[in-house]
């Protein structure tokens, strides 16, 4: 056993910067939230225990948290899939391109990652007056007399926030996939038509996706990120707060609470229930992927 360890040293080590950093912006701040969330804090004053007085508040008198919650799931269930699929669809097909071909549309579907004023681009698009690209194309064509008002009006905010989302959820999780898709070894592929697989659908299942499972949860952790950990998106967007909170999430409700009103108990809490909201997510999402090919 002594001899089994000291073999393993020279890997500890390796791993040692690793495991400190994790531990220290990524241990110690979740585990300290989550002692916090059991307090009263402003920063000023010595936190004060109060049990669980911050849950109860939440989830009993706070109803922005309540709309929060909504339209975090809301846009978690239908942006998480839907960009994740893209995503690899996208990847799959670019893959099949010629190499200087699948370069370019690589950067053109990798290019809202990088942007960052991308949320100009689309308050431009989505203006309520005639200035408004969108708004002026529809009261061209005759659709409505009067702009509409896509960034105040709280029927239409939730819908403008997906389709934001969608268009900037695809780059890192399609960056992924196409890696992915490189690496797949193509002897494979000559083995499983041998064993029967005649068509592309076949092999996508049987062999592209079980040999891609490192980049597919790996995606899945970033779009399960992007979708509940959504806050910039809202505030550029459609204001902070928005009309009616038509836009509230559950991380713009925490960045209310923490970085405005300095109520850092209160705010822990909030970031205590999104954390393990993610996680039961992404234990979900393992369970599915495990099955990938079987």
């Amino acid at each position: 056993m002594k001899s089994k360890f000291k073999n393993s040293i020279p890997y500890y080590i390796l791993l040692a910067p690793f495991f400190i950093l994790f531990g220290l912006f990524v241990v110690i701040p979740v585990t300290m939230s989550v002692i916090l969330s059991f307090t009263d804090f402003n920063m000023l004053e010595t936190p004060s225990f109060v049990g669980l007085e911050n849950y109860i508040r939440l989830f009993v008198e706070d109803d922005v948290f309540k709309t929060a919650i909504r339209n975090t799931l809301f846009l978690a269930i239908v942006t998480g899939p839907v960009s994740y699929i893209m995503a690899f669809m996208l990847a799959w097909l670019i893959n099949e391109l010629p190499q200087k071909t699948r370069a370019f549309m690589t950067l053109v579907f990798y290019a809202p990652a990088l942007t960052g004023n991308a949320y100009l681009i689309w308050k431009i698009i989505f203006s309520g007056d005639v200035y408004g690209y969108l708004n002026a194309r529809i009261v061209s064509s005759g659709i409505t007399t009067e702009p509409i008002q896509f960034l105040t009006d709280p029927q239409y905010i939730i819908w403008v926030l997906i389709i934001v989302q969608l268009w900037m959820g695809l780059g890192i999780s399609f960056l992924a996939f196409r890696a992915g898709l490189q690496g797949v070894d193509k002897s494979m592929y000559e083995a499983g038509a041998i064993d029967g697989i005649n068509n592309r659908w076949q092999e996508l299942w049987y062999i592209t996706l079980p040999a891609m499972k490192p980049q597919l949860m790996f995606g899945a952790v970033m779009q399960i990120t992007s979708a509940f950990a959504l806050s910039t998106i809202s505030t550029e967007l459609v204001g902070f707060p928005s009309t009616d909170y038509a836009g509230q999430t559950i991380m713009t409700h925490l960045m209310d609470y923490g970085t405005i009103r300095f109520e850092l108990g209160y705010s822990s809490a909030i970031a205590t229930i999104l954390f393990f909201m993610m996680v039961i997510t992404n234990l979900f999402v393992q369970r599915i992927i495990k099955k990938v090919g079987t």
